[in-house]
């Protein structure tokens, strides 16, 4: 949304995303994550647990953003092999990681489990790379450069991410305002567009649905130019009541 704020990417790893058999809810967690710290968001992938598709993403993801967030794979089982193929992106070893392998035994002696071959494995990490603590399960994500590596697991996931936020560099947090449009998308077109054309600064968007009266649509308007924001808001306010009066459109409200 600006040159001038930090960008990012997410790239979510997992069969069992690309399956249906998970649901995924870490994108949209991270995604609002990173807009209220003034980082725009501009692409998310999911890859399946292949080593040549995951160190292709990194290795792209990483020269374009500022950030990198991939979520999945670090688990103990054979198909958890992103910490493998994060080490083969940068070029680097990779190996049980002091630290990561104290935390780990510590953890699994608390609770009366064993610290086998399998449970290890959450401790390897890439020559160069520093943990994320994981306040959670206590298994660590870790960073390689402008690579974040968190757990799949929704609950672990969002932990991690208040660990990392402090060392992110951000920007102007992104607002919004939010119309709802009670007519047709195709009617609004027009004048949503012409708002747009006059505050370039902005990002204005609609995103239909079908509600109890018939079709309508949520008309968004984000930017980081709280006045820009505010002027381009009254705008679109003007251009829903003239379609109400012109009787294109049920009604109008701001969320």
């Amino acid at each position: 949304m600006s040159d001038a704020a930090p960008t990012a990417a997410v790239l979510l790893i997992g069969n069992e995303v690309l399956s249906g058999r998970t649901k995924d809810k870490n994108l949209g967690f991270i995604a609002d994550y990173l807009a209220a710290l003034g980082i725009d968001l501009l692409e998310a992938r999911v890859v399946a647990d292949d080593e040549a598709a995951i160190v292709e993403a990194v290795n792209a993801l990483r020269a374009r953003y500022t950030y990198v967030f991939t979520t999945g794979g670090i688990g103990p089982t054979h198909d958890d092999i992103t910490a493998d193929c994060i080490a083969k992106a940068f070029g680097v070893g990779i190996s049980h990681h002091p630290e990561a392998v104290n935390i780990l035994e510590t953890f699994f002696k608390e609770i009366g489990r064993e610290a086998n071959e399998a449970r290890m494995r959450m401790a390897r990490v890439p020559h160069g790379a520093t943990l994320i603590i994981n306040p959670v399960s206590k298994a660590p994500g870790f960073r390689m450069e402008n690579v974040f590596v968190m757990a799949g697991v929704p609950k672990v996931m969002n932990a991690m991410m208040d660990e990392i936020a402090p060392a992110l560099s951000r920007g102007a947090p992104v607002l919004s305002r939010t119309i709802r449009f009670e007519g047709g998308e195709g009617d609004v077109a027009k004048p949503l567009k012409e708002v747009q054309d006059a505050y370039p600064m902005l990002s204005l968007g609609s995103y239909p649905f079908e509600g109890a009266g018939g079709f309508a649509t949520n008309l968004v308007i984000r930017g980081r130019d709280e006045a820009a924001l505010m002027a381009a808001t009254e705008a679109v306010k003007a251009a829903a009541e003239t379609l109400f009066k012109a009787g294109k459109a049920r009604g109008w409200s701001e969320a």
